[in-house]
């Protein structure tokens, strides 16, 4: 499935937000991740490590100040086109909400400074 068919789909403003990550795998693989994109509803991560499209994991966001823990699952993904990063879209699944509260609050940051991403 490609990007512009979740483009099409987007129910939430997305914002640019960098942030560091660490993806859990069900076996208990850790993957060292990214955040480079935002919204209520997910992220999107880059990895050194390719994440199978379809993969529950938990993942950790941390912007330094604040942290949170997610669950969330692979819904999309880009090869690295011979760089060796691969980006991928994280939807993320029903959380705590103490958990969606530094989402929440890194959002009302985002929105404020308009760092939306161009409308999809």
């Amino acid at each position: 499935m490609s990007e512009a068919s979740f483009a099409v789909r987007r129910a939430n403003p997305r914002f640019a937000f960098f942030a560091d990550a660490e993806a859990t795998l069900r076996d208990g693989t850790l993957v060292p991740a990214q955040v480079s994109e935002l919204s209520s509803r997910g992220c999107y991560i880059d990895t050194l490590e390719p994440i199978p499209i379809g993969t529950e994991l938990r993942l950790r966001i941390s912007d330094g100040m604040s942290s949170c823990e997610l669950p969330g699952k692979v819904i999309y993904m880009h090869s690295g086109y011979g760089m060796g990063i691969f980006g991928m879209g994280v939807v993320f699944g029903n959380a705590a909400a103490e958990q969606m509260s530094a989402v929440n609050s890194w959002l009302r940051d985002l929105a404020l400074h308009k760092t939306s991403l161009a409308p999809c």
